[in-house]
């Protein structure tokens, strides 16, 4: 029998990490998320660096991060190396999304070799920003989870 670290556990009611630096995006997603009603809180940061330091001192486990890839400080790409490689954070099993602009083949393959969870495209409009938003939410609050098994 495998066994796997007490700390792998989804926080489906844990906040949403979203790390943005775009105060117009912010706001966009606050409406959104206000409109979906979803029960999880919604914790802002416009820097990697700002994002890692939360995760790494919160006793609270996110539910998902959701990370745009330019960012001053420790853009997207460095924060997913960081999560990554660190054990204790690591075995925190946080989904990691990236959420951005900057959508190219290159992007994506980094993003993925990264092993990323997901790779979302900002919209255009606030129902393609609903309706992409819902999507991710639904998809991990009903994604089985180690802990559904305890």
């Amino acid at each position: 029998m495998i066994e796997y670290p007490k700390e792998c556990i989804l926080n489906k009611n844990g906040p949403v990490v979203i790390i943005e630096d775009d105060e117009d995006d912010q706001q966009f997603l606050v409406e959104v998320f206000q409109k979906l009603n979803y029960p999880n809180n919604i914790k802002f940061f416009f820097d990697g660096t700002q994002a890692l330091e939360y995760i790494t001192s919160s006793h609270e486990s996110p539910f998902l991060i959701l990370s745009d890839i330019n960012m001053p400080k420790l853009d997207g790409f460095a924060l997913r190396q960081k999560l990554k490689t660190d054990a204790e954070l690591k075995n925190k099993c946080i989904p990691y999304l990236f959420f951005s602009t900057a959508s190219s083949q290159k992007a994506v393959i980094d993003a993925y070799s990264q092993s990323v969870q997901g790779f979302f495209v900002k919209p255009n409009s606030m129902d393609e920003l609903e309706d992409t938003i819902r999507t991710i939410m639904e998809y991990w609050r009903r994604c089985a989870a180690p802990n559904d098994f305890v």
